[in-house]
């Protein structure tokens, strides 16, 4: 343990979490949702709840459950679909706020920040002016925030769970084996479902109790992820804050309200996706040089396929090897539960000519129709066969450096 502990550089880490983001939004929106059980995500009965109020919680709802079991639950609920664009709107307000004021920002999804206040306690107290800033956040945009202080990324987001709602919580260095000790083991970041059986299995509930554990035991229960949950456990992160990281893929994917065996339907998705990805690339100055897609169908068996190309951001290339893809895949007579589609393997680039296929009138054509896409949004100006896919789309370039934004009303 002193190993581990001699390695670690005394930090000062801020972590910021906006409570039941979509929830507070919609009543920031409405304020007659006050106070009021309210669910946010897919309506259908194979959405799920993306945000769900406190009110609901003692009914036992939670994100990421069914939608249809979070009705029967609570039936008195109120339930909103949820608009992506609206929350990315807050959520652009609150990350201004809180890049003016702090050195390095990581901003981990949409309503989860992350900032390096090391050595700012020179010139400021550090706690005290992210108190501020926390209380500027919420007099600004009138949406509630809870803050967690500590030496690492790990301590600092338990602390910030720990404080919530609408509060914040200090931990003081070499005080983080005693906060966490008598914690459920379900409070450590990377502890899922299955490991939390695995350990409960063993016996084991409390923080403390894995603190206790000789290093090597979690080793040979866990695997690799068992070092890993050791160090947590007792308040060692070594993980730095990181401002920016480079997108190495780019995707999109739907969840049907019903299988579907429409080919022509399935088909025309595809082209709609295909189209708005590659508007994305030329957006973001970007090349893709490898496609997929993965289909699922009723029974959730899930296959993929994928394909090395050329260089390319160019939707009359893309289009067709996507669909090559598709027709090798898809298993004719078996209802479709999702298909998606991934490019990867990118590199910064502009899109070049192919001197035997391409000329400078389809260069201009792009050009033309991406000038339209930025001033109006990436669906004002689509293939026919796109048209029925109304909710192919992004609110925001997928290369600005921030993370991808979970769609409220789709099932993930």
């Amino acid at each position: 343990m002193e190993l581990f502990q001699k390695k670690v550089r005394l930090r000062t880490i801020l972590h910021l979490d906006l409570d039941t983001f979509y929830v507070s939004v919609e009543r920031l929106i409405d304020s007659s949702l006050q106070q009021k059980p309210l669910l946010v995500g897919g309506i259908s009965d194979r959405g799920v709840v993306a945000a769900c109020s406190y009110e609901t919680r003692t009914f036992g709802v939670h994100s990421g459950m069914s939608m249809k079991i979070a009705k029967e639950l609570c039936p008195e609920a109120t339930v909103i679909k949820g608009n992506a664009g609206t929350y990315s709107k807050y959520s652009d307000i609150v990350t201004e706020i809180i890049k003016e004021k702090v050195p390095v920002l990581e901003k981990s999804s949409i309503d989860e920040f992350y900032a390096d206040l090391s050595g700012m306690d020179k010139f400021f107290g550090a706690y005290k002016y992210a108190s501020e800033l926390r209380q500027k956040i919420i007099s600004e945009t009138g949406l509630p925030i809870s803050l967690g202080f500590a030496q690492n990324k790990v301590v600092s987001k338990v602390a910030t769970n720990e404080a919530k709602p609408n509060n914040q919580l200090k931990i003081d260095f070499g005080k983080e084996k005693p906060f966490l000790a008598p914690l459920s083991i379900k409070k450590i970041p990377m502890v899922g479902d299955k490991t939390f059986q695995t350990l409960r299995n063993l016996g084991v509930r409390q923080v403390k109790t894995i603190q206790d554990m000789p290093v090597d035991v979690m080793q040979r229960v866990l695997g690799a992820n068992g070092l890993t949950i050791w160090k947590r456990a007792n308040g060692i992160d070594d993980t730095p804050v990181i401002g920016f990281s480079e997108r190495k893929s780019i995707s999109t994917e739907r969840t049907f309200d019903r299988d579907t065996i429409d080919v022509h339907k399935l088909r025309n998705i595809l082209v709609a996706m295909t189209e708005n990805l590659s508007y994305q690339l030329r957006r973001g100055n970007k090349l893709c040089a490898c496609v997929a897609v993965k289909i699922r169908y009723s029974d959730f068996n899930t296959y993929s396929k994928q394909l090395k190309i050329p260089y390319t951001s160019a939707d009359h290339v893309l289009i067709p090897k996507i669909l090559g893809l598709f027709e090798k895949l898809y298993q004719k007579r078996l209802l479709v539960r999702l298909i998606g589609i991934r490019f990867s393997h990118l590199v910064t680039g502009n899109y070049q000519i192919n001197l035997f296929e391409d000329n400078e009138k389809q260069l201009n054509l792009y050009k033309a129709l991406d000038h339209i896409r930025n001033q109006y949004g990436d669906r004002s100006v689509i293939r026919a066969v796109a048209m029925g896919s109304k909710t192919i789309g992004r609110m925001q370039n997928p290369f600005n450096g921030q993370p991808p934004i979970v769609l409220a009303h789709r099932k993930q």
